[in-house]
């Protein structure tokens, strides 16, 4: 695979990631419509989940490299 090729690969794995990310925190931190700024608890939850989801995705990629 030529270099521009794993290139466009990877910034679409990266565009799904954060599709995947934005989503799944959202539904799980965001329980009523949102004013014009987000609350403590909601920014802290987003940032837990996305740590969490990152970490995550990390782990699986390493474990999948090593197979």
């Amino acid at each position: 695979m030529d270099v521009f090729m794993q290139q466009e690969t990877q910034q679409l794995m990266a565009k799904q990631m954060v599709g995947k990310l934005t989503s799944v925190c959202w539904d799980k931190c965001i329980t009523s419509t949102p004013g014009s700024k987000l609350s403590p608890g909601e920014t802290t939850c987003l940032s837990n989940c996305a740590r969490r989801f990152l970490d995550m995705s990390m782990i699986l990629a390493k474990r999948f490299q090593l197979q």
